[in-house]
């Protein structure tokens, strides 16, 4: 006879499909609509086009230290609206004003490389057979999908881990400091952030399964800040108590500050920032003490300035992580504000702009973002702008894009996470 006294302490059982409570008030399982987070996805993909585009009109324009007998001369808020100043290659990027960039309703949004190794990756998973890729699996896509001629739209590890693969290297020997000088550059931010998506609540679960991806190019620090930013982005769909986004925001921040090791620079960065934010000092003083801080004195370990010859470092992912975290605090939560912060910060400025763009925009979701903004916005995607070798001669929809990451969420919870699928119901249960 089936006995319950063996199960004490297990919190539920299931008895012919009913949930019955045992010793707990916690439900067993964490409940996620999934149309819901198809329209989170589908805001993912909106709210992070809507920032990288922003963001690229002042990509560069500001790097810091003074180049080329000019000062760091850096943007502050009274910016927002005024010219688009040169960037450190002088010229002017997509608009003379510094203000959003939109893909209006019926036409189509650009793939740029904030968004296009990522697509390469969902891709790879959606049809992959398992849900941790191997090195070969990144490799055989980056060749498949990324133009050897330039303009590629390629730069410093990702540039430089693509050279690798073409000589046979394979991930993670891609990203080994001896064989890839850039190996503490940005990239991996920029391409590996959705594997937070694919394990919703579960933080560890995102960490394997983008393992690999994120050190296709970065180690060491850089590839403890693109971990933060999965574990921000496993968090996002976490139910919680917090009475505003604001909150939850910084709860999810501490949460992946954790991970960060305290005696590392990114770490000191993340505590740098949020001091000055907690004392209410203003967004661009932060931002020129920050710069002070780390590219003129080089403190906490941080040399990337002398390092990189090329711009001070104003590819790597330490000053881009600091000025990232000034528009993730100071823009409390708010989708144009941190857009606004992120464009004006300075340095790669597109990069945590589309960081922060597709987190918001995934929280508020597709119907949310276009309420804010006050306007129809496209839903085509244009892959092949930036990359190739899709069907449909590279034109996808956000919509198409967002239900192939919901499937792999199905895989996830199913295979990852031990939950179940209610297709009754149209959501995931996720075990505690």
């Amino acid at each position: 006879m089936f006995s319950l006294k063996n199960l004490k302490g297990l919190g539920i059982i299931l008895l012919l499909g009913i949930q019955v409570a045992c010793q707990s008030n916690q439900a067993p399982y964490i409940a996620i609509d999934r149309a819901t987070y198809h329209n989170q996805l589908h805001g993912f993909w909106l709210g992070q086009c809507i920032a990288n585009w922003t963001g690229l009109i002042t990509e560069m324009d500001k790097i810091g230290i003074p180049v080329g007998g000019k000062g760091a001369g850096f943007y502050t808020r009274e910016d927002w609206g005024q010219p688009d100043q040169p960037n450190l290659w002088g010229s002017n990027n997509y608009s003379d004003i510094i203000t959003f960039l939109f893909a209006e309703k019926d036409s189509i949004w650009g793939a740029d490389d904030d968004t296009d190794i990522e697509y390469i990756y969902q891709e790879l998973l959606h049809k992959s057979p398992s849900l941790i890729l191997t090195g070969a699996q990144i490799r055989d896509a980056w060749l498949a999908h990324i133009r050897q001629e330039e303009e590629n739209y390629l730069w410093v590890s990702n540039q430089k881990a693509f050279d690798l693969m073409l000589e046979g290297y394979v991930p993670p020997q891609t990203s080994d400091p001896q064989l890839n000088p850039h190996y503490e550059m940005i990239d991996a931010q920029l391409t590996t952030e959705i594997f937070g998506f694919f394990a919703p609540t579960k933080p560890s679960i995102a960490l394997d399964l983008g393992a690999l991806a994120v050190r296709t190019t970065a180690r060491e620090n850089a590839a403890k800040i693109a971990e933060f930013y999965i574990i921000m982005y496993a968090l996002a769909a976490q139910q919680t108590n917090h009475a505003t986004r604001q909150e939850k925001l910084m709860w999810m921040a501490q949460q992946a500050r954790q991970h960060l090791p305290t005696d590392s620079y990114p770490a000191k960065m993340y505590d740098f920032v949020l001091t000055h934010y907690q004392e209410k000092i203003p967004w661009e003083t932060t931002r020129d003490q920050l710069h002070e801080k780390y590219q003129i004195r080089q403190e906490d370990g941080y040399h990337w300035a002398t390092l990189d010859k090329s711009c001070h470092g104003c590819f790597a992912a330490g000053i881009n992580f600091g000025a990232g975290m000034i528009s993730l605090f100071y823009g409390e939560g708010d989708l144009k504000e941190t857009i606004k912060i992120g464009a004006l910060a300075g340095w790669d400025s597109d990069n945590p702009t589309a960081t922060w763009g597709g987190l918001l925009g995934f929280m508020m979701g597709a119907d949310a973002i276009q309420e804010e903004f006050g306007k129809k916005m496209a839903t085509q995607f244009n892959i092949h702008r930036t990359r190739k070798g899709f069907p449909n001669e590279g034109i996808d929809t956000f919509e198409n894009m967002a239900q192939k990451g919901v499937d792999i969420v199905n895989r996830v919870v199913l295979e990852k996470m031990g939950g179940q699928l209610d297709l009754e119901q149209n959501q995931w249960l996720i075990p505690h």
